[in-house]
């Protein structure tokens, strides 16, 4: 079918959506919600069979889903609707959540229901169980969806009264229904309230006579003291006092400060939390970003960092953890990323923030290449990208410095850096990419500008496997595994003598050191030269301004170079 994606922001699971239908052979264009105008334009361009909604703020004008099917991705249960359906099924701590497909009528989220998948709730923040659960069960429930129309025998459910289901109409939250009350609310109270908030709006709380937005919360453990007391910071978070114990708050927004998006905790409050005790971020008691670990021959390092953006400090701390793992006396080194996200590249919130963005800039992409450049130059071990989480731009390429990357099957990867403001990028993706891909497969790549899933990935070289499991657990299990046979295989030493072979022979021709001179080059112009597209892009991103049109790129029936004829009505 030609199915035209509507949404708000081509997000996590608008990108999914886009993979996973044109690999089952739909013709797949996207358009931005922006105005009604622009809408109907693009139905007259694309003429679907049928438009998908996977993220929309306002309801669909009348006079399109009129004229073409309409199916609304409700993240909620059979008959729960409103515009807070997952904060609110946070908050309630439902054990059991869903996502449900219904057509678009004159009622918001009350038409005949098409499908539905429910899960079970996990312990995290909103924003970790939407691309995760809820990107799993809306794929599930609109392929089912699609099929059911595509077939033309299924006839969609109204939900009615007597049917007895859990879902209900509930308004849309507001900060007072996920206030914090230092003076009264538990450690996981307070968890649950910013969770339910992260990452979009946050919770509204005050700091220091001023009022930020609360996200990234984490326990902290064996901290206590008078509730509501700021008590200590531990890299980016800064620990606040509940009535029976701590909690670490890893970032804030300051809707009336100079930087209005978020940044962390310990940068928005830096002279208020200056004084106060520190602790290392990646001890035991700290907030935790870096962590290291051993299965018999398999060093695990994990990175966890807000939102995939490693920034120069938190790149600097990596890589020397990273090179204490090569100090050890194991066999391979796995790479397990985050759990939300395995890495998108430079801290892009941080950089809008600092005295000089160039600089900053500079510092970071400097930072990230060190440790891209570390990995590659590794003769001592075999070397594992485990990648469970969405990776994009430099983070893609910074997998791809491994010698072997495992994704989770339904990953997403965006492996381009062109549309923040056509940056060049480096992270040595000249070296990586069209080694592996090949020189036009790389171009391809880079100019294509779109997500690609885990089997494109694996045809295209930037991936060596995509693992088909139910959980993050399951992949990290089989991840283990894996790499433990690999250090047990009895080549393992001719492994590493053809690595370091291979490696030799590429430097001979073309030396590490030159293609990252030649990409910091083209960077550096970027940053400083006289083109301001990077940071306006930059800017415009960190602080979500709406796009004015959809890229040519997702817009296929704008893009005049592709064949999507018109359909004339028979």
């Amino acid at each position: 079918m030609r199915i035209l994606l509507l949404t708000h922001a081509f997000n996590s699971l608008a990108q999914r959506l886009f993979i996973e239908l044109r690999e089952r052979g739909h013709d797949v264009t996207v358009e931005l919600d922006i105005n009604d105008a622009v809408t109907h334009e693009a139905i007259e361009l694309a003429a679907p069979d049928l438009v998908i909604a996977p993220f929309l703020k306002r309801a669909i004008a009348e006079a399109v889903w009129r004229q073409v099917p309409c199916f609304i991705v409700h993240p909620g249960i059979r008959g729960d609707r409103g515009p807070s359906s997952l904060d609110w099924a946070l908050l309630d701590a439902e054990p059991v959540w869903g996502v449900t497909v219904l057509q678009a009528e004159a009622e918001m989220d009350a038409g005949p229901v098409w499908a539905s998948c429910e899960f079970p709730m996990r312990d995290a923040a909103k924003s970790s169980i939407y691309r995760d659960e809820v990107t799993a069960a809306a794929v599930a429930a609109v392929l089912e969806a699609v099929d059911r129309f595509t077939q033309g025998s299924f006839t969609p459910q109204r939900i009615g009264p007597a049917e007895g289901v859990r879902g209900r109409a509930r308004p849309a939250m507001l900060q007072a229904d996920r206030a914090i009350d230092w003076s009264s609310d538990t450690t996981a109270r307070v968890l649950t309230k910013i969770r339910s908030g992260d990452g979009n709006p946050g919770v509204r709380d005050q700091m220091f006579d001023r009022t930020v937005h609360l996200y990234n919360a984490k326990p902290a453990a064996g901290l206590n003291g008078p509730p509501g007391a700021v008590l200590a910071r531990s890299g980016p978070a800064i620990a606040r006092a509940t009535i029976d114990g701590a909690v670490w708050i890893g970032h804030l927004r300051e809707p009336a400060g100079e930087h209005p998006f978020k940044l962390p905790a310990t940068h928005v409050l830096a002279g208020e939390v200056a004084g106060l005790a520190a602790v290392p971020v990646d001890a035991a008691a700290g907030f935790g970003e870096i962590a290291y670990r051993e299965a018999g021959a398999v060093g695990l390092l994990h990175f966890d960092f807000y939102n995939g953006a490693m920034g120069t400090e938190a790149s600097r701390r990596l890589l020397a953890a990273y090179r204490m793992a090569t100090e050890r006396p194991t066999k391979v080194i796995v790479l397990l990323g985050g759990t939300e996200f395995w890495s998108n590249g430079m801290d892009l919130n941080l950089i809008e923030a600092s005295r000089s963005p160039a600089d900053e800039s500079w510092a970071n992409i400097n930072a990230l290449d060190d440790l891209a450049e570390a990995i590659v130059r590794t003769r001592s071990h075999l070397t594992v990208a485990a990648v469970s989480g969405n990776a994009g731009a430099g983070g893609v390429f910074l997998a791809r410095t491994a010698d072997l990357v495992w994704l989770r099957d339904g990953v997403v990867l965006n492996p381009h850096y062109k549309d923040m403001g056509n940056l060049f990028g480096s992270e040595l993706w000249t070296y990586l990419l069209p080694r592996r891909a090949g020189a036009a497969a790389a171009r391809n790549v880079t100019e294509a500008r779109l997500p690609i899933g885990g089997a494109e990935a694996v045809a295209l070289g930037l991936a060596d496997d995509s693992i088909a499991v139910a959980t993050r657990s399951d992949f990290t299990r089989a991840v283990i595994a894996r790499a433990e046979a690999l250090a047990a295989e009895p080549g393992w030493s001719l492994r590493i003598v053809g690595k370091a072979r291979l490696r030799d022979a590429d430097e001979a021709e073309k030396s590490l050191a030159l293609y990252r001179a030649e990409e910091l080059e083209q960077m550096r112009r970027n940053f400083y030269g006289f083109d301001p597209s990077y940071h306006v892009a930059r800017s415009n991103f960190v602080r979500k301004v709406a796009k004015s049109r959809t890229p040519v790129t997702i817009a296929r029936h704008r893009d005049r170079r592709c064949r999507f004829p018109r359909r004339i009505a028979s």
